[in-house]
């Protein structure tokens, strides 16, 4: 009887071992959306590698890059991951073409880091249809932390109302009677930043703002705005441009003899693509703001991140220059999708991307000292933190505090 009972004891204990076994983490139901299964999972990305935002395309590059060096290492949990990377040449229609193509077509699991304001105005609406991750998007347009309307789309950049408020915050207290010249991208992109800009000044902004002028991405140049901005009279000069329109700027600047104090947006401050076409000693004092470290700034040289980058970029992406900041960004934001992707674990549906993605408290090794990223559920804005730096002829110096929270 005894004999009996204890093997009808050990019976139970087997079947309790095995069912907490199947029940633990690592036994549970897999689960997929379309662009993933037990292999691989494929990811979606648009950037302009042609047409007048071209320089961004390094961005796309190195994302290709890190995934590979992701997948010869093993994979995101034992799964590698394709990315599907298309050209949209920085026009809004061709944004919508490729992201449909991506998403009805490629049926990938996500649509990551497509870059530019109004290529992901044009397919905001569509990708919250569809339900559809338009993940840790390349911009900084504040329109993109509305989890509560837009809960398929989120940011990662600083925003550019932010960026644009600490330049005004500067100006207005190094130099409170300047009288300040705008130029800007005529779209949501350049708008945001006026907006952010004007905000900082306040009920200032009608007195201390004596000249706007807008240009269109199809302009060869942007001559005859700068000439007008100069008749103005304007001592200080907010370039809200891209990297095209912003070497152009600076070089055009130096050639009338136009010397304002001149705040550059952070999206064109590559030394590579910017400031070295520009002239580097065109933009000596060029006041910029930074979130992640810049290759070319010597106070990185010994730093183990900014080695382990300068590695990665030699192994894996030997073809872009590494003077370009745009390499570190590509670097970051990679990481920072892989980190969401291993958070999944085997739930690999759109849901859970997002729920991870909105789940952040963390770093990166490129980023500067005091920028962390930090999502929840309603708050979609992953980087809010950035610091003042100076073009010097070489390189940018940062000085002053971390702005943000």
């Amino acid at each position: 009887m005894m004999q009996t009972r204890l093997k009808f004891a050990a019976r139970w204990a087997a079947i309790g071992t095995a069912f907490a076994v199947l029940t633990s983490p690592a036994f549970a139901q897999k689960k997929y959306d379309s662009g993933a299964d037990d292999k691989e999972i494929k990811i979606g990305h648009i950037v302009p590698y042609s047409g007048p935002a071209s320089a961004y395309g390094v961005i796309g590059k190195t994302i290709q890059a890190y995934l590979d060096k992701v997948n010869a290492e093993g994979g995101i949990n034992g799964r590698k991951v394709k990315l599907v990377s298309l050209d949209d040449a920085y026009n809004p229609s061709k944004t919508v073409e490729q992201a449909r193509k991506l998403v009805e077509e490629e049926e990938v699991l996500a649509l990551f880091n497509p870059l530019g304001t109004p290529p992901n105005s044009a397919i905001h609406k569509y990708m919250n249809a569809k339900k559809v991750p338009q993940l840790f998007v390349a911009t900084g347009a504040t329109k993109w932390g509305d989890p509560k309307n837009f809960p398929w789309t989120m940011g990662w950049q600083p925003t550019y109302q932010a960026e644009g408020k600490i330049y005004a915050a500067h100006l207005l207290e190094t130099k409170p009677n300047a009288k300040i010249a705008i130029l800007y991208q005529n779209d949501d992109y350049g708008k945001d930043y006026l907006k952010g800009f004007e905000d900082g000044l306040g009920d200032k902004a009608k007195t201390m703002i004596v000249a706007k002028q807008t240009y269109e991405v199809t302009d060869p140049t942007v001559d005859s705005q700068l000439l007008s901005l100069k008749a103005s009279g304007a001592d200080a000069f907010f370039n809200i441009t891209t990297p095209k329109f912003a070497a152009m700027v600076i070089k055009k600047n130096a050639d009338i003899g136009w010397k304002p104090v001149h705040y550059l947006n952070n999206v064109s401050i590559s030394v590579s693509s910017v400031m070295q076409p520009a002239g580097l000693e065109n933009g000596t004092g060029i006041i910029t703001s930074q979130y992640i470290k810049d290759p070319t700034d010597s106070q990185w040289a010994n730093d183990p991140a900014m080695k382990e980058w300068t590695e990665f970029m030699k192994k894996y992406n030997k073809d872009v220059n590494l003077a370009d900041v745009n390499g570190v960004y590509g670097y970051s934001v990679s990481q920072t999708l892989v980190h969401v992707l291993k958070m999944c674990g085997d739930n690999l549906t759109r849901e859970n991307v997002m729920k991870q993605a909105a789940s952040l408290d963390m770093s990166l090794p490129m980023l500067l000292p005091g920028v962390n990223l930090k999502t929840g559920p309603d708050d979609f804005y992953p980087i809010e933190r950035e610091r003042l730096a100076k073009f010097d002829g070489k390189t940018w110096v940062q000085f002053g505090k971390v702005y943000g929270r």
